[in-house]
């Protein structure tokens, strides 16, 4: 099967002529039996995944299982531990709890009671997500399902986006999945987005985020996207959308019931003036190796809209520059750009994929020296931390003291970006709270001032 575009251009990526078209078939906890694949495995393993989704939230495809996965490699496999459970990922007390339950035969309100318990433990709203960076209304209720951190840029949470094709186990957004609506972020209203932009013409960006705004139907995505064509919006000048279909469900942009509309959506918001840019989540260069892949990458682009490649540093799936230099290349050659490597956030099963910032800092210049000028657009190790985004530019000496050297790609106050400041090597350290300010200072250069703006939003809350 040739995949052509609107206007009959041939792209350079086929399928094969006799494969069917693919059905969609979702797995998650309570079909962990029914995974054809996991029977190999030993069933201490399989328990263990029962233990472990009993607490974070778990979904994985037949694409990903059939297509993604080196089972003959397994569990070792970078795809296997980015979608499957593994023991690792909850503390010993935390496992041993859940697994006694289970093994007592213990209903299911008590197992949920013990999870939401493990869960509060997890800081599932990491970087003040909830007390700073959700703007008010006129009235000062809080408009649920969009963030707004950063001058330039709105984040939204539609609710119809709020799931993925599979669920990556080291999500920073786990809370989202876990059915606990206390939990989640989200907005159901496009008037609601479309009144806030309306008031705030500092803004140039408005990123789609979830879960995967991908998983909606486009009836769903157009009614969000269309309205801000109309010339009082035309302030917002990009819109991105944050996915990981590319790389789970690249069939969502090929053979869903809706693609067409789906690509013809996305060429439209581009003649009509839009930036659009798909923010593609990619852990490992296996991701984009299939033909299915490769042909949506190709889709995407033909309709004007770019694509650029982000994804965190996670031990256990990529924790090597050999993976990062291979990955950025691929990008490259697929018209793709790199964009960010990001550091583990500190949330959810942090302890089984966090990685040191010195290694972290070790990793992305290997990699970097791999690479041409083109795979060098991607900024890292980059920390997305209630101040900002703060990015690891080295490890070096000044006056005699060991430092790392760091800057904000992007702060609270636009005023601290591109800043340099520096911290007290520490090479256990592996998020910014365990850092210390270099030189014998007491605080950082920012401190003060983001103290007094957590004050400010926690006071209006």
């Amino acid at each position: 099967m040739t995949i052509q575009s609107r206007s009959n251009r041939r792209w350079p990526i086929q399928l094969a002529d006799a494969a069917p078209v693919p059905t969609f078939k979702v797995y998650t906890q309570r079909d962990l039996d029914r995974i054809d694949a996991l029977d190999r495995l030993p069933e201490e393993m399989r328990f263990d995944m029962r233990v472990v989704s009993s607490v974070l939230p778990f979904r994985v495809n037949q694409y990903v299982i059939d297509e993604l996965i080196d089972w003959s490699d397994v569990p070792r496999d970078p795809i296997f531990q980015l979608t499957f459970p593994q023991r690792g990922m909850l503390t010993e007390a935390h496992f041993d709890r859940i697994a006694r339950l289970l093994r007592r035969g213990a209903d299911k309100a008590e197992i949920e009671t013990a999870a939401q318990a493990i869960r509060q433990e997890l800081n599932p709203h990491p970087a003040d997500q909830l007390e700073m960076n959700m703007p008010r209304d006129a009235a000062g209720n809080r408009l649920d399902g969009i963030q707004h951190k950063y001058r330039e840029t709105v984040l939204f949470f539609p609710s119809q986006g709020q799931t993925c094709h599979s669920y990556c186990s080291f999500c920073f957004r786990w809370a989202q999945f876990v059915g606990d609506k206390a939990l989640r972020i989200a907005a159901s209203e496009a008037r609601m987005l479309h009144g806030y932009l309306r008031h705030q013409p500092q803004v140039t960006d408005l990123l789609f985020t979830g879960g995967d705004p991908m998983v909606m139907k486009t009836k769903h995505l157009q009614a969000y996207l269309e309205p801000l064509l109309a010339p009082e919006f035309d302030h917002i000048q990009t819109i991105r959308i944050g996915t990981k279909a590319l790389s789970f469900w690249p069939q969502r942009f090929l053979h869903d019931a809706d693609a067409d509309d789906l690509v013809r959506l996305l060429e439209r918001m581009v003649k009509a003036g839009k930036h659009v840019a798909l923010m593609a989540h990619y852990n490992h260069w296996r991701e984009l190796e299939t033909d299915a892949a490769r042909a949506a990458i190709a889709r995407i682009r033909d309709t004007g809209a770019v694509i650029r490649g982000q994804g965190p540093l996670i031990r256990h799936i990529n924790d090597d520059a050999g993976v990062w230099a291979r990955l950025w290349q691929t990008q490259v050659s697929l018209g793709i750009s790199p964009y960010y490597m990001f550091v583990e956030r500190d949330t959810g099963a942090r302890h089984h994929f966090e990685v040191p910032l010195v290694r972290a800092w070790e990793i992305y210049r290997d990699a970097m020296q791999q690479v041409s000028g083109l795979a060098r657009t991607a900024r890292g190790p980059s920390m997305s931390a209630s101040p900002g985004k703060i990015e690891i530019q080295g490890v070096t000496e000044v006056a005699g003291e060991q430092v790392f050297a760091l800057r904000f790609i992007q702060g609270r106050n636009p005023d601290w970006v591109q800043r340099p400041f520096f911290a007290r090597y520490d090479e256990q350290a592996t998020w910014l709270h365990h850092l210390r300010p270099a030189f014998g200072e007491a605080t950082w250069f920012w401190e003060e001032e983001y103290a007094a703006m957590r004050d400010d939003s926690l006071a209006a809350a």
